[in-house]
């Protein structure tokens, strides 16, 4: 068996530590020796800022592709709507229908 060594932290550090490692790991010994391998095998320092959180940068581009959706349904609807009703007016072969003039008497019976 391991001998063990005291630390010393302060107390609100170390209620924090046991309330972190009794959720996630068997041991106090097991959760620190997993972080101080984590941040080894990262090669990364706790004191580093690594920029924006995974929430900041989603929220973001959700912000962007919301964005993106209102130009293209704007495109839609002042573009390419209209232009394809232009072209298919153009292509389409029937004849428009005769309107009467508002002048124009009906005639019920024609003999």
């Amino acid at each position: 068996m391991d001998s063990f060594k005291c630390i010393r932290f302060k107390r609100a550090t170390v209620k924090r530590f046991q309330k972190f490692s009794s959720t996630h790991f068997k041991s106090h010994t097991e959760a620190m020796a997993t972080m101080l391998d984590f941040f080894y095998n990262n090669e990364i320092s706790p004191k580093e800022i690594y920029g924006p959180t995974g929430r900041t940068i989603e929220q973001t581009l959700t912000k962007r592709i919301n964005a993106f959706i209102a130009i293209l349904r704007n495109i839609e609807k002042t573009q390419t709507k209209p232009t394809v009703e232009m072209l298919t007016s153009l292509f389409e072969m029937e004849e428009p229908k005769k309107k009467r003039l508002i002048l124009e008497k009906k005639r019920f019976k024609e003999s």
